[in-house]
């Protein structure tokens, strides 16, 4: 049990101080001015001339396994005495360090000093060690060297490090482990020798393949892991040089040389310190029907031809040098059918072996299906043609590229040539609009134009279905001549013809430009206009006319007569302001009164004339265009001053007055003479449902005795019987309940009684059991005990067992014979004594020794 430190006191205070073991006081004499170490366990008597300026402390304990660092350590002999100078002050290494191991408890002198604590020696394990630096020359006796400051070396485990003075630990070093297809690349620090015992200079690096651990030496470190690729029949390694080496099969590489690795060269490759993997390759692979074009391939020198062009065909696999690329990737080979065919052009001069012939840059052919092709590098693919079926009602713009000459092909399964080009013909916007359309626009006449639904093909004949009694106007400015095709017909245009554009009027009243349309529509049609006239006494009138007209076309195949239906660009228009200007003039002359009379006659005179007879005619026509006016139709005449409207409506409406006062006044007494009817039989009709009610009253007051009557019976009656009723329930209700309670008690004794007897017979029948069981048990314990007898005898044998029975005789009488005597008898007078044995055995010539047991 350790004891504890006792109370460290002033020195100049007390004078006793009990040092017990394992402490220690530092005193300091007055007279020689040097201190002294005094060392327990002890009672120090302080003199006066002497101070404690330290302690009672504890001295220094190095367990096993632990060192401490004591700071200026005392100068000790070669037997371990401390060196005092001749004054008795104790010599110090001053500025010096000691390392102290496991050892006996020590103070500190003075001027000793503890640095760090006592600290637990460092156990390197295996695969680490401990980097050391040197920072005094000293020499090393375990590896015998010498060490200059500054110098670095391992300790390795695995061991115990024990702390040298003139040694520093930099840093904890690990082996770092090294799998398959892994290498380890170090960098020289400085200049040293590695493990394997090559000089390596400082920044050089190297490669450590070696499977295992890998502990570096003191001037290495570890740059990183360098895993390597793994390398199939699929996939290649594109390298590249640093700088100028030999690779691992002795071929000098050049700075910046570019190469592959393939699975042929190695299966897996790590990159060594001056490559550097600029990617992994994947393997290229044509089937049969592809090929490819490889820009600036590699020649047999194996340098990169640039400018070059390769053409490789499959089936092949092959991987692509560095430097190559592939013109526009794999492509597949042409295959052409019987309607199909290819444009090509030369980029150089060759000689086309197929053909036989010497082709020049810039020459352009074709060739045609069925078959394969497959373009040669000097050769450009422009396009691929197909053959374009037409029906009759179809065709197509081609444009010869040499000539300039534009023709529409129709009606046939056209494949252009190497020469020929689809050419897109332009039509007008407004005609666009209408072509696209897909109807006729004088359908939706007075309203706005609607934007194009589909685009159309440029490159495929124009096509317009004619309508039905139409016809359209197309113009060739290229012959300089016009044809008009009547409907129902289909028209499709040539390279340099354009449809004729109407532009005809619309709206009420009429304005112009406003109705676009490509045909023309024969009639019968109608129009309508509003014209304001004035009569002669100055009415002013606003009419709203319809005209019934046609094209009168005797002979559609004379091209003249079929011209002048185009003559007059707005046909409407002209019309209509003719019209107007005959109604204006006849009207002029007529006064109002006569005219609203007699508005129709004057206007169809004034428009369609009168004949010799005097006779309204029955058309109008025009001759210029072969337009004819059939009817005419007065839909409205409204006047336009407001006074003469207003006394117009005036009079209006006095005659809609009269004409109605008279209807009410008739209509009043008609109601009034229905109301004197329908009052009279309101009143007969109210005396009959007076007595109707009378006679209902009647029955009722005689149902509401009856119902009385019934009521009070039927009370007195319902309640007899229920009291009846109610009495024999309880009786029944009382008898069963008696004859449950009977039943359920002779339930309870039953149940009581079948639990005792069964209760009665579980105890018979444990009580039995037990008893067999202690039977059977006491049974087999004797068959156990008398098979053990039997088995111990047999084991023994019957001769043992008579040797073990006369065994205590026999030795008495060997005994006896041994001391001389034949026979004896020795007793101590308390126990009796068989005379007749000791007879038996005196006569039987056998001695006998008989002892008390407690002799």
């Amino acid at each position: 049990m350790s004891r504890a430190p006792p109370r460290r006191a002033d020195g100049d205070g007390e004078s006793i101080f009990r040092i017990p073991p394992n402490y220690y006081l530092h005193v300091l004499d007055y007279n020689t001015n040097v201190t002294r170490v005094v060392t327990g366990p002890l009672t120090y008597v302080r003199q006066d001339n002497e101070k404690v300026i330290l302690g009672p402390e504890k001295m220094i304990m190095v367990p096993p396994r632990h060192y401490c660092i004591v700071e200026n350590p005392v100068m000790r002999d070669d037997k371990g005495n401390v060196m005092t100078d001749k004054s008795g002050e104790i010599k110090l290494y001053h500025a010096d360090l000691e390392v102290r191991l496991a050892q006996d408890p020590f103070p500190l002198y003075p001027g000793e000093g503890l640095k760090g604590g006592v600290t637990t020696l460092r156990v390197v394990q295996a695969n680490t060690a401990l980097r050391l630096r040197a920072t005094l020359d000293f020499v090393d006796e375990e590896q015998s060297k010498k060490r200059v400051a500054g110098d670095e070396w391992l300790f390795e485990g695995p061991g115990t490090y024990i702390p040298k003075k003139e040694v520093e630990i930099e840093e904890t070093i690990r082996a770092t482990v090294i799998k398959p297809n892994q290498a380890l690349k170090l960098r020289a620090r400085r200049e040293t020798d590695d493990r394997g015992g090559h000089f390596r200079v400082t920044g050089e690096e190297w490669l450590v393949k070696k499977i295992g651990a890998y502990l570096p030496v003191a001037n290495e470190e570890v740059v990183e892991i360098v895993d390597a690729y793994v390398l199939t029949e699929k996939v290649a390694l594109h390298m590249r040089s640093t700088r100028t080496f030999e690779d691992d099969k002795g071929v000098t590489r050049k700075n910046g040389e570019e190469w592959l690795i393939r699975m042929e060269d190695t299966e897996a490759h790590i990159p060594g310190v001056y490559e550097e993997v600029v990617g992994v390759v994947d393997i290229t692979t044509l089937t049969s029907r592809q090929y490819c074009v490889i820009l600036d391939p590699v020649g047999e020198n194996g340098k990169p031809q640039l400018g070059q062009r390769k053409l490789v065909k499959g089936e092949k696999s092959f991987f692509l040098e560095p430097g190559e690329r592939l013109e526009k990737g794999i492509q597949n080979m042409y295959i052409l059918g019987e309607d199909e065919g290819l444009i090509l052009r030369a980029l150089e001069i060759f000689q086309d072996a197929e053909a036989e012939v010497l082709r020049r840059p810039g020459d352009r052919w074709m060739i045609r299906g069925p078959a394969e092709y497959v373009p040669c590098v000097e050769v450009e693919v422009v396009s691929r043609r197909k053959a374009i079926p037409l029906d009759e009602n179809e065709g197509i713009y081609v444009r010869n590229i040499k000539t300039g000459k534009v023709r529409a092909v129709c009606g046939q399964t056209y494949m252009m040539d190497q020469d020929e080009e689809m050419w897109s013909k332009e039509l007008p916007p407004g005609v666009e609009g209408l072509l696209s359309e897909h109807r006729d626009p004088l359908a939706n006449r007075g309203d706005k134009p609607t934007a194009p639904t589909t685009k159309r093909d440029k490159t495929k004949v124009v096509a317009y279905r004619v309508p039905h009694n139409a016809c359209v106007q197309i113009y060739d400015y290229k012959e300089k001549r016009a044809r008009v095709i009547f409907g129902p017909d289909l028209v499709m245009l040539g390279p340099d013809e354009q449809f004729t554009q109407l532009s005809l009027s619309g709206g009420k009243p009429k304005k112009p430009n406003v109705i676009k349309s490509l045909c023309l529509l024969l009639g019968p049609d109608f129009c309508t206009d509003v014209i304001v006239i004035e009569t002669a006494d100055h009415a002013r009138l606003q009419l709203q006319l319809a005209y019934n007209w046609r094209f009168e076309v005797e002979d559609k195949a004379d091209p003249v007569e079929a011209a002048n239906l185009f003559s007059v660009p707005d046909f409407v228009g002209d019309a209509c302001k003719a019209i107007a200007s005959r109604i204006r003039g006849n009207v002029a002359g007529v006064q109002f009164d006569d005219f609203h009379k007699n508005s129709a006659k004057i206007i169809r005179s004034s428009v369609f004339g009168l004949d010799a007879n005097m006779k309204v005619r029955e058309k109008f026509n025009f001759p210029q265009n072969q337009l004819v006016i059939t009817s005419i139709d007065i839909q409205s005449v409204e006047p336009v001053d407001q006074r003469t409207k207003d006394s117009l409506q005036k009079s209006v409406q006095l005659a809609i007055e009269i004409t109605t006062n008279s209807q009410e006044a008739a209509a009043k007494h008609e109601a009034e003479r229905v109301e004197q009817e329908a009052r009279g039989r309101l009143e007969r009709q109210k005396i009959t449902d007076e007595s109707e009610a009378e006679k209902s009253r009647r029955e009722l007051l005689e149902l509401q005795a009856q119902s009385a009557a019934v009521e009070s019976t039927g009370q007195a009656k319902a309640e007899a019987q229920s009291r009846a009723e109610s009495a024999r329930i309880e009786g029944e209700a009382s008898v069963e309940q008696a004859r449950l309670k009977a039943q359920a008690s002779n339930i309870e004794h039953e149940s009581e009684l079948n639990r005792l007897t069964q209760e009665r017979e579980a105890d018979a029948k444990w009580v039995k059991e037990q008893n067999e069981l202690e039977i059977t048990k006491a049974r087999d314990m004797a068959a156990i005990e008398t098979d053990k007898f039997k088995n111990m005898v047999g084991a023994i044998g019957s001769d043992t067992i008579r040797a073990i029975a006369v065994s205590g005789p026999e030795m008495q009488v060997k005994l006896l014979q041994s001391l001389g005597l034949k026979s004896t008898l020795i007793t101590d007078g308390t126990n009796p004594i068989n005379l007749f044995n000791t007879a038996q055995g005196l006569v039987g010539g056998a001695p006998a020794l008989h002892a008390p047991e407690d002799a």
